[in-house]
């Protein structure tokens, strides 16, 4: 099974302006609504892939009860611990163009001790040997940046593998607990390595310096994504799409990456996952490709060995 955890889960609405002006009164176009958060949108990816997934995470309030049943609409089944604040609503706004945007987070409800509790117990009651498990975002307010490193614990402990792919302190907790994949971007391993990461080769080198970890997969956006494992290094160039929000593209990427790793190929997987990502790109909002969509762009991205350790 793969199970999904989202702390920080959101509504994510995404108005459409026929421009960005400050100081004025804009008019939405079009607008959307999409079931969002990291892990969940991992989990809506695989559903496209016909994988099976188990979304867990906090929700409160009517925003929460409306994710979890449009989650249930896409036929994912959830886990929520239930909240005393109201799940956060997540607001875009794209120009009819699709060339600029704008992505305002709020920080999310405040997560109370009881509530951190509930959601790690039943972690622990689900945890279990050969199960694969996407801990996925930013950490709601009240909650430390171990908490995805004692989860972690938990869950390898019980033989589960972990894929993490979250960010700042959280990603640094994380990864000293050895999970089996991080997925950070390039800002973001750079600031865990403290090394620039503005090319392939760069990327390569700071991933070099991490330690521990079976898998290390750097997003680096319209470029496409590095593979590196044990001493050697794999490039997926990302495909050529017209982009319309690429907001949601990197944990479309962790999705396609959890599904190859569970068909026992890391380089597909890595493929897939490139191609995951580049179909959510090309789609309005938060919104994700279809399976014809995602397997055609699959089959135009070639994955190179770019690395071996001499």
């Amino acid at each position: 099974m793969i199970y999904t955890v989202t702390l920080n889960p959101a509504l994510d609405r995404e108005l459409t302006v026929p421009a960005l002006t400050f100081d004025s009164v804009l008019r939405a176009t079009a607008a959307r609504v999409d079931w969002g958060g990291k892990g969940f949108n991992v989990s809506r990816v695989l559903a496209v892939l016909g994988g099976e997934s188990i979304a867990l995470g906090f929700a409160g309030g009517r925003t929460g009860e409306a994710l979890r049943e449009g989650l249930a609409s896409l036929g994912i089944m959830t886990g929520f611990i239930p909240i005393a604040g109201e799940t956060r609503t997540n607001v875009s706004i794209v120009t009819e163009d699709c060339a600029h945007h704008i992505k305002v987070n709020e920080g999310g409800p405040t997560i109370s001790a009881e509530e951190q509790a509930a959601l790690k117990a039943l972690v622990q009651k689900r945890a279990r040997s050969g199960d694969w498990w996407v801990l996925a975002g930013s950490l709601p307010p009240g909650i430390e940046p171990s908490f995805y490193a004692e989860l972690i614990g938990d869950i390898k402990a019980a033989g589960g593998r972990v894929i993490l792919d979250t960010s700042a302190e959280a990603l640094k907790c994380g990864y000293a607990a050895q999970p089996y994949l991080i997925k950070p971007n390039a800002l973001e391993i750079s600031q865990l390595t403290g090394r620039p990461v503005n090319t392939v080769d760069e990327a390569i080198i700071a991933a070099g310096n991490l330690k521990g970890v079976e898998y290390i997969v750097v997003s680096m956006g319209r470029a496409g994504a590095l593979l590196l494992h044990e001493g050697r290094g794999w490039f997926a160039s990302a495909p050529a799409v017209q982009e319309r929000n690429p907001i949601g593209a990197g944990d479309s990427l962790v999705a396609g990456l959890v599904w190859g790793f569970c068909q026992n190929s890391p380089t597909e997987a890595l493929r897939w996952g490139v191609a995951c990502g580049a179909a959510t790109a090309s789609r309005s909002g938060t919104d994700i490709g279809t399976y014809q969509e995602i397997a055609q762009l699959a089959q135009q991205i070639v994955v190179q060995e770019v690395y071996t350790l001499q």
